[in-house]
């Protein structure tokens, strides 16, 4: 089975690590939404979960999302730890400003997997010019686009259309004439509606 996949089993939860696979039938959290490794004896039974257990899970799931390395994530709350200011909120805006990111949210990659891919393989710009690295911070007033050379390429057909139909953040702007975006301004954590408990991965590294 996929790592992705074991993934959202371990978490508990769907993570959409896949794209649009996770929306199908063929979604393995769907067809087996137990923790790999569970024999069927084990499936009725959860085991009490700590409160360090909470904050692990929480987490993973979250560097996970992000498709971060363990080394990478602690770098990020090492960063935002060490400034003036709401570490989670802060911690947020880190990942959702990442250029890898920004590319998922626009609906020009089905996924961040994805939209990591395009970014080292040279299809994106910001600002006319070329970037490769998908940990990229972006800046308001930043203008993200497909490289035109890309578009010619048959996995880019029809990209910069379907882009900006979906639901998109709103510090995120995309001009479908144009087939590029700008960055409005900084993302804003809500955190009664956020999928993610901050506050548990800052906990997590304070101890």
């Amino acid at each position: 089975m996929d790592k992705q996949c074991k993934i959202c089993r371990r978490a508990g939860e769907k993570l959409f690590l896949k794209g649009e696979r996770c929306f199908s039938p063929k979604c393995a959290f769907v067809r087996k939404a137990y923790p790999p490794g569970k024999r069927d004896s084990e499936r009725k039974h959860r085991s009490t979960v700590t409160e360090y257990g909470t904050q692990l899970r929480e987490k993973q799931k979250v560097r996970n999302v992000y498709g971060l390395s363990e080394k990478q994530f602690s770098n990020y709350v090492r960063k935002v730890t060490s400034r003036k200011g709401d570490p989670s909120t802060m911690l947020y805006e880190e990942m959702e400003m990442r250029l890898d990111n920004a590319v998922y949210r626009l609906g020009f990659a089905k996924s961040r997997r994805e939209g990591r891919q395009m970014v080292s393989h040279g299809h994106i710009l910001v600002g006319n010019k070329r970037l490769t690295v998908p940990s990229y911070t972006l800046k308001i007033g930043d203008v993200i686009k497909i490289r035109p050379g890309s578009m010619t390429n048959i996995p880019f057909m029809g990209i910069t259309e379907k882009a900006g139909k979906g639901p998109i953040p709103a510090w995120l702007s995309y001009d479908q004439k144009k087939a590029e975006a700008i960055i409005m301004g900084k993302p804003i954590l809500d955190k009664g509606a956020s999928e993610f408990k901050l506050t548990s991965v800052i906990e997590y590294y304070s101890r």
